[in-house]
């Protein structure tokens, strides 16, 4: 695939995939929600939906129907002010059973520092959860969660890309289109996410998912990881442009 050449005096909106991409904190996850799901409904866990690729909102919406329980618009809030309080309590224990992945501060940071570039986090976590995930790591700094797009936004990813975009047009005054919005990601899923929503990809292989299923999938950028940063904000610039 080739892409036109860089112009620098275009911004361009990068939006950061967390889980697998930027951090991995293990099985803690599954642990808090199964907690939160007693602590809320008072009745006993069962079985948590898949949640790989997906949104908080999608994942406590099917695990309360897989224990008969209707997700009424209440429910959900109070889950997600639950699970929320859960992760914030638990800060200790993400940075100590979780870690940043190779390369992800060094990419961060370097693309926080360039003019030409605003980033923030296009995630399936809540908004204070992400925030959480991220400080936990000292990672948080390097990204403006104003306008991200979160997982109590809306129960599929696709659709976030627009309004991740809608806000960073609010915020800067500039305008941002599929050609100047770039996703990173580490699953098909969030390949699918960005081209569905308008956004060009560069996926990392830093999760379950190979550099061929990442590629079959329709990246236009695969990279094996955010170890080398050159390769990550080239891949970035690369991405960009009509």
């Amino acid at each position: 695939m080739s892409f036109a050449a860089y112009d620098p005096s275009v911004t361009i909106l990068v939006l950061w995939d967390i889980d697998h991409t930027l951090l991995s904190i293990g099985p803690l996850s599954g642990e808090l929600y199964r907690d939160t799901f007693v602590k809320v409904t008072a009745q006993p866990f069962e079985r948590l939906a898949d949640m790989a690729g997906r949104t908080d909102l999608a994942i406590t919406s099917e695990t309360l129907r897989l224990h008969g329980i209707v997700p009424t618009d209440a429910l959900l809030a109070s889950f997600a002010e639950a699970l929320a309080a859960a992760f914030d309590s638990n800060r200790d224990r993400l940075a100590a059973q979780g870690r940043a992945l190779h390369g992800a501060r060094d990419a961060l940071q370097t693309l926080a520092g360039r003019d030409d570039i605003v980033q923030s986090v296009l995630t399936g976590n809540a908004e204070p959860i992400a925030r959480c995930k991220l400080a936990a790591f000292d990672l948080d700094r390097f990204v403006d969660f104003d306008i991200g797009a979160y997982g109590m936004d809306g129960a599929e990813r696709p659709p976030l890309v627009a309004l991740a975009r809608q806000r960073a047009e609010g915020k800067y005054g500039l305008t941002f289109d599929a050609s100047t919005t770039v996703l990173i990601g580490d699953t098909p899923k969030d390949v699918e996410a960005g081209h569905q929503g308008g956004a060009r990809v560069v996926a990392v292989a830093t999760g379950s998912s190979t550099i061929d299923d990442l590629k079959a999938a329709g990246a236009e950028l695969v990279l094996p990881d955010l170890r080398d940063t050159d390769a990550v904000v080239a891949a970035v610039l690369d991405v960009s442009g009509p």
